[in-house]
């Protein structure tokens, strides 16, 4: 099978979730033994056309434009000539399979103009994000949204919650939707004694500090606001020997407003950006994770956690409460509510032999459910319907 993957992003340009998702699903399909071409975008010094753990990378640039709606029309513009150049150098190609809407417009392009099915992964949606469309933006977005899930043959969602969600804000029937779970590649993940943990653990708390994180964007549905203000209570009754270590880019300056406006400015540690590298060993060094989402379709960062050997909080909005299972594998705390954040939080900080029996049971979980190579077979069935489908239709 040779299929064609659209995506805005990849590594080494990781924006958010899509990257990672897609870095490590298709190498796995590779070993399946089917073909993968990717396009995507051209980003600092990565070759144009590189070869990755069996995916042939094609970068491509994107012109000059003069705001995010004109950008995201170059992109498929790009995305789309170089599409076609290569199904008709290359192929025939069986499937497109496209990630999320930015890419929309030129998976529906080559879908028309060769007569190869859609498969469309929705990572989220508009809707889902804001609670509403409430501008013009939030109505064109989810209107490209609507346009990709009526066009796919079949969409996949990472959570059932999401496969509902679809159906409600995109019309788009149930029966066509297949829920596929995100992974994580937990051998990847360094153990204490692999580098010199105590002292990289001196750059962000002293040896006596308890260290609780965030990591991902700092955006409003990611209620990293609620983290703050949970705080207070958490160093109360800790006696002030935690420190809050919030890691993510973006614009701050409102949540450190809100750290010294709460007085808690002190234990508050903000990193901007962190490599994967130092991230990676960040996280082996931690003591709790906290992911107090306001809208979250999956919430891959909790994976993360799991793999690196940390306790994990979260809220219980969206897909968290599916991937998270309360009291087993992490604790689930009321959506958008401090004091609840602040018990889990509490409840992972007094008890550690608890918090280790957490840590134990997730991560067996990423082997049973969150697998790449399972999931990779569970994508490939979803190939095997959509071409058997296919073959017995007559696409004029």
């Amino acid at each position: 099978m040779k299929i064609l993957v659209l995506s805005w992003e990849f590594p080494p340009r990781i924006v958010g979730g899509i990257a990672r998702h897609v870095a490590e699903l298709y190498p796995e399909v590779v070993k399946l033994g089917h073909e993968v071409h990717l396009i995507t975008l051209e980003f600092g010094q990565a070759p144009l056309y590189e070869i990755v753990e069996g995916i042939h990378v094609h970068r491509i640039g994107v012109g000059y434009s003069h705001n995010f709606f004109h950008w995201v029309g170059n992109m498929n513009e790009s995305m789309g000539r170089h599409g076609g150049k290569l199904i008709q150098e290359e192929g025939p190609f069986d499937l497109i399979h496209a990630h999320d809407w930015l890419v929309a417009d030129c998976a529906i392009a080559l879908k028309h103009l060769f007569k190869i099915p859609v498969i469309a992964t929705i990572h989220a949606t508009e809707f889902g994000r804001y609670n509403g469309l409430y501008n013009d933006d939030h109505f064109y977005i989810s209107g490209k949204e609507k346009q990709l899930a009526y066009n796919a043959w079949r969409v996949i969602v990472c959570t059932d919650y999401m496969r509902r969600e679809i159906e409600r804000a995109l019309e788009s029937p149930w029966h066509k939707t297949d829920v596929i779970y995100n992974g994580i590649r937990a051998e990847k993940k360094p153990r204490w004694q692999d580098f010199d943990a105590a002292s990289f653990r001196r750059h962000f708390a002293e040896d006596g500090e308890k260290i609780v994180y965030y990591v991902g964007r700092m955006s409003y549905e990611k209620g990293v606001s609620v983290l703050l203000n949970a705080a207070p209570k958490v160093l109360w009754d800790m006696g002030g020997r935690v420190k809050f270590v919030l890691i993510g880019g973006g614009n701050t300056d409102h949540l450190k407003r809100q750290a010294w406006d709460l007085g808690i400015w002190s234990q508050c540690f903000f990193t901007g950006f962190m490599s994967d590298e130092d991230l990676n060993k960040f996280q082996t060094v931690a003591d709790c994770a906290v992911f107090p989402s306001l809208y979250e379709p999956f919430g891959i960062v909790a994976l993360e956690s799991f793999a690196a050997r940390v306790p994990v909080v979260v809220s219980d909005t969206g897909g968290l409460p599916e991937v998270v299972q309360h009291t087993k594998t992490g604790i689930v705390t009321w959506t958008n509510a401090p004091s609840s954040l602040a018990w889990g939080i509490l409840e992972v900080l007094k008890n550690p032999g608890y918090a280790q029996w957490l840590i134990d049971n997730a991560y067996e979980d990423l082997e049973r459910r969150f697998n790449w190579a399972k999931l990779a077979r569970q994508t490939e069935a979803v190939y095997q319907q959509v071409l058997q489908e296919r073959s017995q239709v007559d696409w004029q």
